[in-house]
């Protein structure tokens, strides 16, 4: 027999995604179980996962896509979600009600004297003033 034929003759027609040539002797497989899913759609179904896995609560249904939740009574761990903050929140984090009260006090007088705001405010009121 010639030396590159051997080769050459295994792979003919082997092809990418094709069977694996390697064979499962001697190979010891990890411990496996059955989880089962079902979903508010009513499908039922299992996965196969390792004895050593964390056991997810929650598993996407193959058939609809919806949340299946596990029927070995497992829950979903309840997220806790932090109160949305508001720019009032994040203002009295850096000042207090009583500044606050001063400085609108403070603007309020400026706006008014024409020393500040839109400048059409302004000509307004030195027209008032000169008349």
């Amino acid at each position: 027999m010639e030396v590159g034929t051997v080769a050459e003759r295994t792979l003919r027609g082997a092809r990418l995604g094709g069977q694996s040539f390697e064979d499962e002797r001697g190979i010891e497989f990890a411990a496996r179980q059955q989880v089962g899913y079902r979903c508010k759609q009513g499908h039922d179904f299992e996965v196969t996962m390792s004895v050593e896995a964390d056991i997810p609560a929650v598993w996407e249904c193959p058939r609809c896509g919806a949340e299946a939740l596990s029927t070995a009574g497992i829950l979903p761990e309840e997220k806790v979600e932090k109160p949305a903050r508001t720019h009032w929140d994040m203002l009295l984090e850096r000042r207090s009600e009583k500044e606050l009260e001063d400085i609108l006090k403070e603007r309020l007088e400026l706006l008014r004297g024409g020393e500040i705001g839109p400048a059409h405010l302004h000509r307004a009121n030195k027209k008032k003033r000169v008349s």
